[in-house]
């Protein structure tokens, strides 16, 4: 099925409520699966112009286009475990916002992820894994430092933290992103994924006010996890 809205969105807000738009699609189990057919494939064949950056972890099951039911070149996607930042993750953000102008940038986390329990384990044992997965983990364990120092017990409250720490490191390393949501030309927002349920919900945000429904639910969310 081809795109029927009248073009890729150029602001902020415009890119959230399409992706969130689509995430309820895909929640009511009634998803359009728009731009994935041949035309879209051969429109997209020599150039691309996505409207969001999606940072999100590698899990299996957080398969962007199909949660947010999206289609070819609507979403420039990076995915690393556990959203973990380096300087080749730095790299393609500013990529997809400064040279393909993505208005917006996602940090997509979710519920039971293994990087933040491994970390957290880790953490607790005073042991770390082989190989590059430690690398993983100390890129977490900030994340899962912080959380235990501000009283947080749920494992929401843990994935919450880390995708705030995300969204901060990201905005703190990259003085190109820091400049884009300065201007106006882009902001960052991080949401939360239930794996079982199919829905996202927000976390934080860069350079764009979350609508109030939106942003009481993630409060509410945040309290009840810090008790």
């Amino acid at each position: 099925m081809s795109d029927d809205t009248p073009g890729a969105p150029a602001t902020p807000r415009e890119a959230l409520d399409l992706l969130l738009a689509g995430n309820q699609r895909f929640t009511d189990g009634t998803p359009r699966h728009p731009n994935q057919d041949a035309g879209r494939r051969a429109v997209t064949a020599s150039a691309q112009h996505p409207y969001a950056v999606l940072l999100g972890c590698s899990d299996s099951r957080l398969a962007a286009e199909i949660i947010f039911d999206q289609g070819l070149g609507d979403l420039f996607v990076v995915r690393t475990a556990g959203h973990a930042v380096g300087p080749e993750v730095l790299g393609s953000i500013e990529y997809g916002v400064s040279v393909l102008g993505c208005p917006l940038v996602v940090v997509l986390g979710h519920d039971a992820c293994g990087a933040v329990a491994a970390t957290r384990a880790a953490v607790a044992n005073g042991t770390s894994a082989h190989g590059y997965v430690r690398d993983v983990i100390e890129r977490v364990t900030p994340s899962v430092l912080a959380a235990q120092a501000a009283g947080v017990r749920e494992d929401d409250g843990f994935i919450d933290t880390h995708v705030r720490h995300t969204v901060d490191l990201v905005m703190d390393r990259s003085r190109e992103l820091a400049g884009q949501v300065t201007a106006g030309r882009a902001a960052v927002v991080g949401l939360s994924y239930r794996l079982a349920e199919g829905s996202v919900r927000p976390v934080t945000s860069c350079g764009l006010d979350l609508p109030s429904a939106l942003a009481t639910a993630s409060a509410t969310t945040s309290a009840s996890n810090s008790r």
